[in-house]
């Protein structure tokens, strides 16, 4: 829902600006130099950005944050039926420009109410297609348009991000292949390379959000928005100036094979000469340059929740948003009970039990409670489902089911049919693994039927969310992150990552990072175990995520009994909520530490994590109203970084002018409540 709709609609409108006047706001003029070459102009609604338009015989934009250049001209078109290009000798019929100040409801999000402030510049061209422009204050963006009437196949689209430097950069290259001949097929799980654009491997692929380290400290973060119907955007290196990006997108798959991990996926064996094909009528996906003078703004963009399609689903009181005791990580690995352990009824039960006890509103059960994983229409003999199902509806725990996509796509009416009927509440869909147009637009209909049946859904195994969490926000949580479970069987730098994530991958949707180890590993003591798997870091660094990680359905990714031998921290894990109605991001620097406070009514929580190197970091109350409140802390506690799992929890009486200073552990964090005591 939109509120307080401000609209200013305005053809050939000009105005003086300011950002040192290089940029008229919301200007069209055309350029003096060149007959044929028009400039338009767009600035954000607070005049730090601006924007540029360049139309000639093609089609460029570029970028200032103040006087910096953030993206220089940088070229795009489509290539659609018959090699007809959208961006090439262009003829320019009609220039809008709109002025937009809106407040969105946000649904199972950081924060309530999403200020949507925006100058928008559309250009119609002749041919019955066009493209539309966005200044936010806090990035850009722009999409092409079609208005034709026969479908439209789309062989190319050009998506160029010039810079003037050889900058630093984040890069998420393509790894964790399925089939080592398609790089568009993988995990989407990738790590991030800092390295200089032009150091770049010219023959790999880059997954997005990709962010960059441009003049002044300033960051820009590339990505995409309102995904639908059409491939995911991957970024390749510009090979001509070395120092900048171009869009890489999967052509359509044509013909499959059963193959990929454990013959989970669906592997294109041959595929088309073109992309997409697309109706007359189209918008296609927005391209995103997020743009950040500090660190911390990018712990609390809304860029893709304000550029995505609205919900379309119209009564959504049905989702239930929550925490969820999950069985895979920590293998069934549950102890002293009077019989064996595993995907059986005795076991679930237990799951159960244990979420109920601490007000836990989900359990999954995962790989194993149907005869096979390809096979969801059959139900494991060693599991009594319909008794489970009643037995959690007894204790007001619901269940979730999970399922391969190979699995449950071809059959996805029946299965959503069936197990709605007995009472299951959502879907975990996995190996999902590729992000082309039939892959993307199965994902959607998967969740406009899971809607149909009042089921939430837990895309595992794919892509970030791009926006679809908006528009079907029954998709609670995506994958598309290194997660948690990577530590059962691989040794990498999670700290590092844990603290670079959240300014880059975070900000394109939810992550399913299933946080929540009890086992806590010193960087000298972490070993991969599958059975019994370990963190990297300390207690208080896992607790962290709960408030730092964006996650409508979080999981608690231990056993039971882990967590009933360490009350004290389920006890505060419990009562972080998913959602929250107020996001304040306190500090933070990209790969080196984070700070995040988040409100849920009159409760508020902190949450700050490092990397390997101790951090001493300075938590400022002044976010809270005015007021006396009690503050219940998590901190490391002086030998953390020797043995990760030793904690001090204190409860301090503070108030909006209390400022205090955390000692970090190497791998370290801290947790906070805190309430309002008046």
């Amino acid at each position: 829902m939109i509120l307080n709709r401000k609209l200013r609609n305005r053809s050939n409108f000009c105005s003086p600006l300011g950002v040192r006047g290089i940029f008229l706001l919301l200007a069209l003029s055309i350029n003096t130099f060149a007959a044929k070459t028009k400039t338009y102009s767009l600035q954000s609604p607070d005049q730090k950005i601006g924007l540029k338009v360049v139309v000639s015989d093609k089609v460029s934009w570029s970028v200032l944050h103040g006087s910096d250049l953030m993206l220089a001209p940088s070229e795009l078109a489509l290539t659609v039926n018959n090699g007809e290009i959208l961006g090439e000798n262009p003829q320019t019929q009609k220039a809008v420009s709109q002025s937009v100040d809106t407040k969105i409801n946000a649904q199972f999000y950081k924060k309530k109410i999403v200020e949507n402030r925006y100058n928008q510049l559309s250009i119609n061209f002749k041919g019955n297609w066009g493209l539309i422009f966005r200044a936010y204050n806090d990035g850009v963006a722009y999409r092409f348009v079609l208005n034709r009437k026969q479908e439209q196949t789309v062989f190319s689209e050009k998506a160029a991000f010039n810079f003037d430097a050889d900058y630093n950069c984040f890069i998420p290259y393509v790894c964790d292949l399925r089939d080592p001949k398609d790089q568009f097929c993988s995990a989407f799980e990738s790590l991030y390379n800092q390295l200089r654009i032009s150091q770049l491997k010219n023959d790999s692929l880059s997954l997005t959000p990709l962010l960059v380290e441009a003049k002044n400290g300033k960051k820009v973060v590339l990505l995409e928005a309102d995904l639908q119907d059409y491939p995911g955007m991957f970024l390749k290196v510009n090979k001509t100036s070395q120092k900048g990006f171009i869009g890489e997108f999967a052509p359509y798959p044509l013909e499959e094979k059963i193959g990929g991990f454990a013959k989970l996926n669906l592997m294109p064996t041959k595929r088309a000469n073109y992309i997409a094909k697309v109706s007359g009528t189209h918008q296609f996906p927005w391209r995103v340059a997020i743009i950040s003078a500090s660190d911390k703004d990018l712990l609390n963009c809304d860029m893709v929740y304000k550029l995505a399609t609205p919900s379309k689903i119209e009564d959504t009181s049905w989702i239930k948003a929550g925490k969820v005791a999950w069985d895979w990580w920590n293998n069934w690995n549950i102890t002293n009970v009077d019989f064996k352990a595993g995907v059986n009824t005795q076991t679930y039960k237990y799951y159960i039990d244990f979420a109920a006890k601490n007000g836990i509103e989900y359990i999954v059960m995962d790989e194993g409670w149907s005869v096979s994983a390809v096979e969801p229409m059959k139900i494991s003999l060693n599991i009594q489902l319909q008794e489970l199902i009643d037995y959690g509806r007894s204790k007001n725990v619901d269940i979730i089911l999970w399922a391969s996509w190979r699995g449950i796509y071809p059959v996805v009416d029946e299965a959503f049919s069936k197990y709605s009927a007995m009472g299951i509440k959502g879907f975990k869909i996995d190996f999902i693994d590729r992000d082309d147009q039939k892959m993307v637009r199965s994902c959607y209909e998967i969740a406009e039927k899971a809607a149909k049946y009042k089921l939430v859904l837990d895309y595992h195994g794919m892509f970030k969310s791009a926006g679809m969490n908006v528009t079907y926000p029954n998709v609670l949580n995506f994958e598309g992150v290194r997660g948690l479970e990577n530590c059962k069987w691989h040794t990498y730098d999670a700290p590092l990552y844990d603290v670079t994530m959240p300014f880059i991958r975070m900000l394109a949707g939810p992550i399913d990072y299933t946080p929540g180890a009890m086992r806590n590993a010193a960087k000298s003591c972490f070993r991969p175990v599958n059975d019994n798997p370990m963190s990297q870091g300390t207690r208080c660094h896992q607790m962290a995520m709960y408030v730092a990680y964006e996650a409508p359905l979080q999981m608690l990714a231990d056993n039971p009994t882990a967590y009933m031998k360490e009350q004290e921290c389920t006890d505060f894990i419990a009562k972080v909520p998913t959602v929250f109605d107020e996001t304040i991001a306190l500090d933070g620097e990209v790969g080196s530490y984070l700070a995040i406070a988040r409100r849920s009514g009159k409760t508020w929580f902190v949450g700050a994590l490092t990397n390997w190197n101790a951090q001493k970091i300075t938590i400022d109350f002044s976010f809270l109203p005015a007021g006396n409140y009690e503050a219940e802390v998590f901190t490391d506690r002086i030998n953390a970084g020797r043995n990760g799992t030793d904690y001090k929890r204190e409860v301090l009486k503070v108030n909006n002018s209390t400022k205090i200073i955390y000692q970090l552990a190497e791998g370290g964090g801290l947790a906070i409540k805190i309430l309002n005591i008046k």
